[in-house]
């Protein structure tokens, strides 16, 4: 009896229930998920590879342009947050606007902050896409993404149980084919290495009826 009151009473801005975060945890998970994110990307930006997704396109237009990753990358993800509202809700926008908000700035600074004098492609591929993709699971385990083909992944992860990190391990794939215009065949490579360990990360870890909280 106790438990199910617990579940129905009403979640404070400090206390969360069984099957839903607090707004103090939401914010903490946004917060870790965006730095771990960030730092992924920082580290894959070091080693001069690419990724998928709105990051992956982000770095394509930085590296042929110049122009500021997080820029671009807040900007490219403009267009999803209507699909998100009217898919996914309000909650689920503006915990992601302020994820992707957050995650621009971040890998605006960090480069300045933290440097990689030295670091091998294949290695920053494995703990870049981890970072990246264990950031993006603690952003999913709080209903928000890092926007893009995020959002499109989990919007069919709810719609039709297909998992998220497999829809996003396709769409990546179109991404890094038009990398070939920009980088090395070894470049490339690694940057499907670190495609590769992002996705499998979030296709192994999130599952909706494992992980229930809202």
């Amino acid at each position: 009896m106790a438990d199910a009151a617990a579940k129905k009473s009403p979640v404070g801005f400090w206390s969360s229930s069984s099957d839903r975060h607090s707004p103090l945890e939401d914010m903490q998970g946004i917060a870790a998920g965006s730095m771990l994110a960030a730092l992924g990307v920082t580290m894959l930006s070091s080693a001069h590879l690419l990724i998928g997704g709105t990051a992956g396109l982000g770095f394509l237009i930085r590296y042929s342009t110049g122009l500021s990753f997080g820029l671009v990358f807040f900007a490219l993800n403009l267009p999803f947050y209507w699909i998100a509202y009217k898919r996914l809700g309000l909650a689920f926008t503006i915990k992601t606007f302020a994820a992707v908000a957050f995650t621009s700035v971040l890998t605006e600074f960090l480069p300045g902050l933290i440097a990689f004098d030295h670091i091998h492609p294949v290695v920053a591929a494995l703990f870049g896409g981890l970072l990246i993709g264990t950031g993006m699971l603690a952003l999913f385990r709080h209903r928000a993404s890092l926007g893009g083909f995020g959002i499109l992944a989990l919007y069919l992860q709810d719609r039709f149980g297909w998992r998220a990190g497999f829809v996003q391990l396709g769409l990546d794939g179109v991404v890094l084919a038009l990398s070939f215009f920009v980088a090395s065949p070894y470049v490339i490579l690694c940057s499907i290495l670190a495609a590769v360990t992002l996705n499998l990360t979030l296709a192994i870890n999130h599952r909706t009826d494992r992980y229930i909280v809202r």
